[in-house]
């Protein structure tokens, strides 16, 4: 089973990524044939006026990755741009694919409805699905780990592959099955989007003093005034981090505590800091032992596979299509 995912290298990782995308990750790389890729051309699409370091960035990215568990020796990891096939893919299947396709994709509608502010009325905000499209194809992937927002874009996908084999007379992709993730919906610790831009995150890379004075921060059950005052967890933003990091003897026992009114909200957040510190930590120390040049080194090691198997596909597409 060959699974194929990527991210931007666009900023800093916090905890809503890890939940919804590196754990899943983390567990498929033991039961799949996996290819992890820093997304930098797709990050040009929205952030190209953002003057990003893409090399720094994308090696942050990749550190990120390494700490929350992603083995090189399971998954391969590598950067899109230095794979140029992904371009020359990407410039065939845009030959092919009909405006209104992209169009009516809405995603796009969406985002550009989100992204007010933003000068994205671009070819390549357009034609974004088509790149991804050549991102999963290029390796044959199987299977495509996604939200459910993400659907549309890898329909588009396989429509695109079969009308590649449609015009061209011969099937040489794969469509790609989506892989639907439970993306937990982890708010930020102000009740708002988790995001930079708020500055309500906690991220992967914090130190552990960093992440209880965020922490100590975070809205919970406004009615509840005094100690002694019944709370209900169910309105509560801690309560929502316990369910995601704490045991579920824990969970328990703060669900009774709050709502008897025995527990206060800093013990409570005392203990939701014990239940993310549990998963940061190993980060840590993982992130200790990785070096600029080992960081370098993962990458190289993973463009040369990836280059392997790009190199093979696009052979087969170019005799397909030029004859040659």
């Amino acid at each position: 089973m060959n699974i194929v995912s990527g991210m931007r290298p666009t900023g800093k990782l916090h905890l809503g990524h890890y939940l919804g995308v590196l754990k899943n990750w983390v567990e498929l790389q033991r039961e799949s044939k996996t290819m992890f890729f820093v997304a930098d051309w797709h990050a040009l699409s929205t952030s190209y006026e953002d003057n990003l370091n893409l090399r720094d960035t994308s090696r942050e990215l990749v550190k990120d990755w390494l700490s929350a568990g992603i083995d090189p020796e399971k998954s391969t990891i590598f950067v899109q741009s230095a794979i140029k096939e992904h371009s020359e893919l990407y410039l065939i299947l845009n030959m092919i694919t009909p405006l209104g396709w992209l169009e009516r994709n809405p995603t796009y509608k969406d985002q550009i409805t989100q992204l007010q502010g933003k000068d994205i009325n671009t070819g390549g905000f357009l034609t974004y699905p088509v790149l991804q499209a050549s991102d999963i194809i290029l390796y044959d992937a199987d299977q495509v780990p996604i939200g459910e927002d993400q659907r549309p874009h890898l329909e588009i996908a396989r429509e695109i592959v079969r009308r590649f084999h449609h015009l061209f007379g011969k099937e040489i992709f794969k469509e790609p099955k989506d892989l639907l993730s439970e993306t937990p919906k982890l708010l930020g610790l102000d009740g708002r989007k988790m995001s930079k831009s708020y500055g309500n995150s906690i991220y992967l890379n914090e130190s552990s003093d960093d992440v209880w004075n965020k922490l100590r921060t975070a809205k919970t059950d406004t009615n509840r005034v005094r100690l002694k005052d019944p709370g209900n967890p169910d309105i509560c933003l801690v309560f929502d981090y316990h369910k995601e990091f704490s045991s579920e003897d824990k969970i328990g026992e703060m669900r009774e505590g709050c709502e008897a009114g025995k527990i206060g909200c800093i013990a409570c957040k005392k203990e939701c800091f014990s239940s993310i510190e549990s998963v940061l930590e190993p980060m840590r120390e993982r992130r200790r032992n990785l070096s600029d040049s080992y960081i370098d080194e993962v990458i190289e090691n993973g463009n040369r596979e990836a280059q392997k198997v790009a190199s093979a596909k696009m052979e087969r597409v170019n005799s397909l299509v030029f004859n040659r």
